[in-house]
């Protein structure tokens, strides 16, 4: 569907393309959508880019560079921003929409066999299995972000100091992020040769589709032209929308209430979790685990397990933690109740927030496309993702491996460290099994947790746990 003169064609119309057809593509899209961000990204890109030729490949990375400045899922905001382009304002929310909700219902559902049979030697190893291959997932993430991102020392540089800040000196997060985006940002404007090459993800190997032979072509179309009125008003209304329930369950319930804790954690997750899903969930785990109680020690690798076997955003792990959470702090309301609406209530305020992020921005960064300091800023941020990754599969790779941790303290350092007698060696086996698989086979990350699970569930029935 090759359309050079698609642009001119369409210049006139509401859409850009029909609703109907565009309704068909997000539902596939989501249908498809495993694999982490990288994999969701490319299923994006080979449908609405080689497939559709609605985009132009620099248009993609541009929607896409912004999306990853932005706090949140880059690719279910990637989502929201390319049906923007296409369909306005509904075209948005609709694909913004369908690409959350299989992941939700299937996580839901899950979660259900968790909380009801999670003992069961068949659920419990199938979770055994499923957390060793995480760690290797994981791992393959380090390696595929740093491949594309450390292009040169500097890049390297970044990537180093960001997981010594963050694993050594508990630096926060969000704070790692605005550096490295004002480093990149000061190199590109300087025009530094390690700032040059952007783009946080490569779109497709080949020659690649130009924007002016694309649907959309190289214009910006009217509705995304910057209208602050139509920002402001928008965003008004989703900040409502997303902050309203937060603030009723403060005045009802009270700020100790497990339903309140939940809306407010969540919120500001969304705030700061740049960098994607893997970048933040270590801080989840240990908030989850530590200070609220609603996790028991290794259940975050369980939920990132079933966030892994399901399409939409692996943040979507963060429903099942307010699951759990509401499921054991129920108070007069059934548990299982009372875990879905905290399901519900988690995943609102973790994915409104990325509509909102979208419309108020989107408009502003069209009229950005091609500036060098942005997409030099967005490379340096890659980059430190790179680091903070590494850090969650440490993180990761010392709670699946061992089962007891101490606390080691250098002077003014605190770090938790295995107990090396704690070493799980079936734990250890079906690790490097995943990693074989994964690294060496080449193997899908489906077929790989496909493979861990069932390697779990009969470990689990052998020895009879």
């Amino acid at each position: 569907m090759a359309e050079t003169d698609g642009a001119a064609r369409f210049a006139g119309s509401a859409d850009l393309v029909p609703l109907r057809e565009a309704i068909k593509v997000w539902v596939r899209v989501a249908a498809l959508s495993f694999g982490g961000p990288a994999g969701q990204i490319a299923v994006m890109h080979r449908i609405v880019v080689d497939e559709k030729r609605w985009v132009g490949e620099h248009r993609f990375l541009h929607a896409l560079n912004y999306c990853m400045l932005l706090p949140g899922p880059e690719a279910h905001q990637l989502a929201i921003y390319l049906g923007w382009l296409l369909n306005r304002t509904v075209g948005g929310l609709i694909a913004g929409a369908l690409f959350v909700l299989p992941g939700f219902v299937a996580i839901l559902s899950l979660s259900y066999l968790y909380a009801a049979f999670g003992e069961v030697s068949f659920v419990s190893g199938l979770f055994f299995g499923l957390k060793a291959a995480v760690l290797a997932i994981v791992l393959q993430a380090v390696f595929r972000i740093g491949a594309r991102a450390l292009r040169n020392k500097i890049m390297v540089a970044i990537a180093g100091l960001s997981f010594l800040a963050i694993f050594v000196f508990h630096v926060p997060f969000p704070l790692i992020i605005i550096i490295a985006a004002a480093v990149g940002y000061t190199g590109g404007r300087a025009g530094l040769d390690a700032f040059k090459a952007g783009g946080g993800h490569k779109g497709g190997a080949g020659a690649i589709l130009e924007d002016r032979d694309s649907l959309l072509g190289e214009h910006t179309p009217e509705h995304a032209k910057p209208d602050l009125v139509w920002s402001l008003r928008i965003s008004v209304v989703l900040a409502v929308l997303w902050l309203a329930p937060v603030a009723l369950l403060i005045a009802f319930l009270g700020p100790s209430n497990v339903f309140t804790q939940i809306a407010i954690f969540f919120s500001e997750m969304a705030v700061v979790t740049f960098g994607g899903a893997y970048a933040v969930l270590a801080y989840v785990a240990q908030e989850a685990v530590q200070h609220f109680g609603w996790l028991k020690p290794g259940e975050m690798l369980d939920g990132l397990g079933m966030a892994e076997t399901t399409p939409g955003p692996l943040i979507m792990v963060v429903q099942f933690v307010g699951f759990m959470g509401a499921y054991r702090n129920s108070g007069v309301l059934n548990p299982m109740l009372a875990a879905t609406l905290a399901a519900v209530l988690t995943t609102w305020v973790t994915f409104v927030p990325s509509f909102l992020w979208i419309f108020l921005g989107a408009p502003f960064i069209e009229r950005m496309r091609g500036n060098s300091a942005l997409t030099a800023a967005m490379s340096a941020i890659t980059a430190a993702v790179v680091g903070v990754i590494l850090n969650l599969a440490l993180w990761f790779g010392i709670h699946v491996l061992f089962t007891e941790t101490s606390p080691l303290t250098l002077g003014w350092v605190s770090l938790d460290v295995p107990v090396p007698a704690s070493l799980d060696v079936a734990a250890l086996i079906l690790s490097a099994a995943a990693a074989v698989a994964i690294f060496l086979l080449k193997w899908p990350v489906i077929a790989t947790l496909i493979g861990c699970g069932s390697c779990g569930v009969l470990w689990s029935l052998a020895m009879g746990n």
